[in-house]
């Protein structure tokens, strides 16, 4: 059999599907490094990205404390809360504007990344407390609230002029809390129940037709976050990772984040394929690199 020699054309493809291959296989994903060590609490959450892809999380030395942390690591005081505050879940909206979560003062404030003005957005003296938040794309907010001493929780959602509507309040340990890519869909999670939930997103912002998308049999739940393509990323409090988890209920993985408690996650990076989570044992900031970019990264970015 006769052999011909590979043309220059071929040898160029070659090359350059062996370069892909390289490359690819250089990036090491949903593998967890640490990216803060000390000065956190073990009320560490947040987390939220800006543009600069800085990160922020609550309980930086101090409860009322919000830390900024840049992509490196370092890790700086941003703003202190109001007395009697105590931050938790913090999201930026596509302007960014920062909403946080205040569990002890029944509020949702927003801060102005230039000024550090504290306003406060939204008051429920109903609220057990508004702990994660979830921004549908026309700047609805949504907020889970747990009676933790009770077992019990409620879900809110808040009209952008800042008014709130009380959406279930028949519910477990609502924490976790997020909105499907095309905003229809509304998730939230129950801690101790274990139960992960679907809302229907109605014109108007309400919610229907709730149903189960997933229940686990061990451990809890905490904070969690959409990618792009409408996966869902979960704390595991107590088991010590974040669970994939694809839009029919099907966990397609989970990462170990060098600690038993993690809170909450946030996507960042220049690609939007970084995940930071906070872990409340070892007070500390984790990341590991994502096949698919975060929702929210998505959004602002447009």
């Amino acid at each position: 059999m006769k052999l011909h020699k590979p043309s220059l054309y071929a040898l160029v493809i070659l090359a350059g599907i062996a370069s892909a291959c390289v490359s690819s296989a250089a990036e090491t994903l949903f593998v967890a490094t640490p990216l803060t060590e000390g000065e956190f609490t073990d009320g560490i959450e947040g987390p939220a990205c800006d543009r600069d892809g800085n990160i922020y999380c609550v309980s930086f030395r101090h409860a009322r404390n919000i830390a900024r942390v840049s992509p490196e690591g370092r890790a700086e005081l941003f703003v202190e809360l109001p007395e009697k505050s105590a931050g938790n879940g913090i999201r930026f909206d596509p302007t960014g504007k920062m909403f946080v979560a205040d569990y002890t003062g029944h509020n949702v404030w927003t801060v102005d990344l230039k000024t550090k003005a504290i306003t406060v957005f939204a008051h429920e003296a109903a609220m057990n407390q508004p702990n994660d938040l979830a921004l549908a794309p026309d700047g609805t907010l949504y907020a889970s609230d747990p009676n933790w001493k009770n077992g019990t929780g409620q879900l809110w959602r808040i009209s952008r002029d800042g008014r709130t509507h009380r959406e279930a309040a028949d519910m477990g340990t609502s924490n976790g809390v997020e909105v499907s890519p095309d905003g229809r869909t509304l998730y939230v999670n129950e801690s101790v129940q274990r139960n992960i939930w679907k809302f229907d997103i109605a014109a108007d912002g309400a919610l229907k037709n709730k149903r189960l998308l997933k229940k686990f049999d061990d451990y809890g739940f905490d904070g969690m976050r959409c990618d792009v393509d409408g996966n869902l990323y979960i704390a595991r409090h107590g088991k010590g990772t974040i669970v994939k988890l694809s839009p029919k209920g099907e966990v397609l993985r989970e990462i170990d984040v060098l600690g038993p408690h993690p809170t909450n996650i946030c996507f960042g990076g220049k690609d939007g394929r970084t995940a930071y989570v906070t872990e409340a044992k070892v007070k500390r900031l984790v990341q590991f690199r994502v096949d698919r970019p975060g929702l929210e990264w998505k959004r602002w970015k447009r």
